[in-house]
């Protein structure tokens, strides 16, 4: 039932991803060129965005194919971290775009440039609906895969961006103050980096196979040692393959096991969200005389 949900998801993702790619990837030409025939820092930003939409969104798709493979014998848990691997290099692009974005409006502040905005004001407004519509195919999936949520955030940041220069090339057109552009490209750039950052440290955590977020491993580990014949709890080890996918291992000392103790090992692994158990009952003492260990 498991295997079902995940492939039906990943079915409904990719076809998302695939029309937010089509998108997004026909407009941006008409970004880039409008961007720089208006000389706006605002809409370059947005272009920018725009450009690694693109390539995020690519390389989530790609993730995501990639991800159906089933196991191997040289990949046992499968391809599906390729997904958090996509959203690992997706937030490192986006990040490095916002810091650069932060440095060219220093410049622009100190060398303002020209900006026209009847051009800048006719693509941001096109942007906005592509982002618009972009966003809501993306939305569906952004919640339990990070891999989706990386795009989302990208078209998200586009979307913000679109509409910060649509308010500039107004304010602009109106009071003839060019600052406005730079510092609306930085604000562009402010909004997106924190976001960014956490996302990055997400998938880093994924990747490191850390807790997974919100799970309470001191909560776990006693859950499991007030189990009916359990006297103690050692090498648990819990992570995820790929958002939302936990696997939990763990040692469980008992003198004298319960028959129904795997169905209460079960439980309590659901309740906190592990699907994927492995546990190993021993006698008391067997782990102190043990002389290797796979889990150091």
């Amino acid at each position: 039932m498991s295997d079902h949900g995940h492939s039906h998801g990943a079915a409904a993702n990719a076809r998302q991803l695939t029309l937010a790619l089509l998108l997004t990837g026909s407009f941006l030409v008409v970004e880039v060129i409008y961007g720089l025939l208006s000389g706006s820092l605002a809409l370059l930003s947005d272009a920018g965005h725009m450009l690694t939409d693109v390539m995020a969104l690519a390389l989530s798709l790609f993730a995501l194919k990639i991800g159906q493979r089933t196991a191997d014998r040289r990949l046992t848990f499968g391809y599906r971290r390729a997904e958090i691997l996509a959203a690992a290099v997706n937030a490192a692009a986006l990040f490095a775009i916002g810091l650069y974005i932060l440095v060219e409006a220093y410049g622009r502040l100190r060398a303002p440039v020209e900006v026209q905005t009847a051009p800048m004001l006719i693509v941001a407004t096109l942007g906005l609906v592509v982002n618009l519509i972009s966003a809501r195919l993306l939305v569906q999936g952004s919640g339990d895969s990070l891999n989706m949520k990386s795009a989302y955030l990208e078209v998200m940041g586009d979307l913000l961006g679109s509409v910060a220069v649509i308010v500039g090339a107004l304010l602009i057109r109106f009071t003839g103050q060019t600052w406005i552009d730079p510092v609306l490209g930085a604000l562009i750039g402010l909004w997106v980096l924190p976001r960014t950052w956490q996302l990055l440290k997400a998938s880093v955590n994924v990747l490191m196979e850390g807790v997974p977020s919100g799970l309470d491993l001191d909560a776990l580990r006693a859950e499991l040692a007030a189990l009916p014949g359990i006297t103690d709890v050692h090498d648990l080890h819990v992570w995820s393959v790929t958002s939302g996918q936990h696997s939990l291992t763990a040692h469980l000392v008992s003198p004298a096991p319960s028959a129904d103790v795997h169905a209460l090992i079960s439980t309590v692994a659901t309740r906190h969200g592990i699907e994927h158990v492995t546990v190993q009952l021993e006698a008391p003492g067997a782990h102190d005389s043990t002389q290797t260990h796979l889990h150091p």
